[in-house]
């Protein structure tokens, strides 16, 4: 059964975002549907209010939202939004600890149902276990 996903992220660091995109979709035995909007997808043009409905929107149908920790999570209130969403609807969240990160924010651990490594088999077995 395939699992439909939340990958929050930041524009401005999409690199993180696209890695874990490449590594859920080429991991076996692993079939998943990504609800986040990708860079190239950017919503343009929309006030605060029209942004965040759209968020909204990406965010209810999945059964799990992971967070890419990173310091770069306290100073995104977007970020900050989605979790704080995802979690007053009882979306279960997985925190991702970055390759070679020794410091994982604090927002993000007070709010993931379970923190992993960046490793693919971490992650899998993560979403599969809270979602």
């Amino acid at each position: 059964m395939s699992k439909r996903l939340f990958i929050s992220h930041s524009w401005s660091y999409s690199e993180r975002y696209n890695s874990m995109v490449n590594l859920l979709t080429n991991r076996p035995y692993f079939d998943w549907q990504n609800y986040s909007v990708p860079e190239h997808k950017a919503f343009v043009g929309l006030n605060a209010n029209a942004l965040a409905e759209q968020l909204r929107n990406q965010i209810r149908p999945v059964q799990c939202v992971i967070i890419i920790g990173g310091m770069w999570t306290n100073h995104s209130d977007w970020i900050q939004f989605e979790m704080d969403f995802a979690k007053s609807i009882g979306k279960p969240i997985l925190g991702v600890r970055p390759r070679s990160a020794k410091v994982m924010p604090q927002a993000v651990v007070n709010v993931s149902d379970l923190v992993v490594n960046w490793n693919t088999e971490s992650i899998v077995a993560g979403i599969r276990q809270i979602s």
